[in-house]
């Protein structure tokens, strides 16, 4: 490969890694500042933390608008649509003077900046030859992954020094960098379909055909839950660290980047793996260990020996284990899946979210002020993901095999 190429071929990936990391700097960035919002909107912690929820409900469903649009209209036009939605809704933010407005434009921002999530993963499927699919999500996770170091870390000191209304400011400003980032080095990676129908029935029937292949929903539903148990960390860490045990938020921004440290090395550590063992072996041992660090963390909060210091270490190994499900998930459901990537990216995403907002939601509705809820809902994850995995590798096995014996009997009657 020239020197051109492999340039050519880092901008690429790192403008995708962007357009990834989009949702998760819009999440991680605002997290320490919710102390601040709360009292600057005179409400609660949990009330601002339903905020966080509304925007894994607009990423959800707007993941599944986007799909059939990049299908539609290519990959560049919806992108323009949805970052100029984004940027629209970040100014309502940083102007919002109640907590109920900031939940609405969080809705409204999570709907817009979406897109960039779904493209993204549409375009390693687009770009690059099904058999790097694993690792160039591994890369994309390391830039995916930086947010969570830079971002809370970044918003402490903003929501410290500053207010928290810059902290959408800085958001803005990085949507617009990344809006100049498309235009001018993207390429479009698929031409406009104009027989791609964006009526809803057809649109439903192409979400049904992906749905109903073992091999997406095996590993779309293991890889959400999973993914949820994350969303879970992301929703009670503020209150468990800063109100339980009394971190300002600047420690909490740098506690968060250590902990996603964990995330990053084992994305990273993935691409190593993968040369000797399959992404199905990879994610089998992450998810059981995954399991037992979250049963871990349950027990120590329900007894009430869980201390700071314990967990940082067990959140931190949990995380270490999505980063190496995540990747591995995602290229495994998407393999399948070539003329409908966009579809099925969206409604991967849409599956993951869906999840995501679930589990945050449950632990602001059962907040007891103790971390059972959180460790509870990441525990649970865990476990059901775990299962999942279990039983729907048996299902694609049978699904295999009985694919192999029609094959076998139609070469029969083909040559008799």
């Amino acid at each position: 490969m020239t020197t051109a190429a492999v340039t050519k071929r880092f901008y690429l990936i790192l403008i995708l890694g962007l357009l990834s990391a989009i949702g998760p700097f819009s999440i991680d960035m605002y997290l320490p500042a919710f102390p601040s919002i709360a009292a600057d909107l005179h409400t609660t912690v949990a009330r601002v933390a339903l905020s966080l929820s509304s925007f894994f409900i607009g990423i959800c469903f707007g993941q599944l608008l986007y799909g059939p649009l990049l299908d539609r209209y290519g990959r560049k036009k919806p992108l323009y649509a949805g970052l100029a939605l984004y940027l629209a809704a970040s100014v309502g933010c940083a102007l919002s003077r109640s907590v109920d407005s900031l939940i609405a434009l969080r809705l409204l921002q999570a709907l817009g900046g979406c897109v960039g999530m779904v493209a993204a993963r549409a375009m390693v499927r687009d770009i690059f030859h099904v058999s790097e699919n694993a690792k160039i999500f591994s890369t994309l996770m390391l830039v995916v992954a930086v947010s969570p170091i830079i971002a809370p870390t970044l918003g402490g000191y903003v929501a410290a020094a500053l207010s928290w209304q810059f902290i959408f400011i800085i958001l803005i400003a990085i949507n617009l960098t990344i809006l100049a980032a498309i235009y001018f080095i993207l390429p479009e990676s698929r031409p406009p379909d104009p027989g791609f129908s964006l009526w809803p029935k057809p649109i439903i029937s192409k979400f049904m055909m992906v749905a109903r292949e073992p091999q997406f929903y095996t590993y779309a539903l293991t890889g959400s839950i999973a993914a949820a148990g994350l969303y879970a960390y992301i929703s009670g860490s503020p209150y468990v660290f800063m109100e339980l045990y009394k971190v300002s938020e600047r420690q909490y921004g740098w506690i968060f980047a250590l902990i996603a440290l964990g995330l990053i090395g084992a994305s990273q550590l993935n691409s190593l793996f993968l040369r000797k063992y399959t992404s199905e072996q990879i994610v089998r041992v992450a998810l059981f260990c995954q399991s037992l660090t979250g049963i871990s963390l349950f027990l120590g909060a329900v007894s009430g020996t869980l201390g700071l210091f314990s967990s940082i270490f067990l959140i931190f190994i949990f995380l270490s284990c999505q980063g190496f499900t995540f990747p591995n998930t995602s290229a495994l459901s998407l393999a399948p899946f070539s003329k409908v990537a966009g579809s099925a990216s969206a409604l991967l995403g849409a599956v993951q979210m869906g999840f995501g907002s679930l589990s945050t939601a449950i632990v602001s509705m059962l907040s007891n002020h103790t971390a059972v809820p959180m460790t509870g809902v990441m525990a649970c994850c865990a476990i059901i993901s775990f299962s999942i995995l279990s039983f729907g590798r048996r299902i694609i096995r049978i699904r295999a095999s009985a694919l192999e014996v029609e094959e076998q009997s139609a070469e029969m009657i083909s040559t008799s």
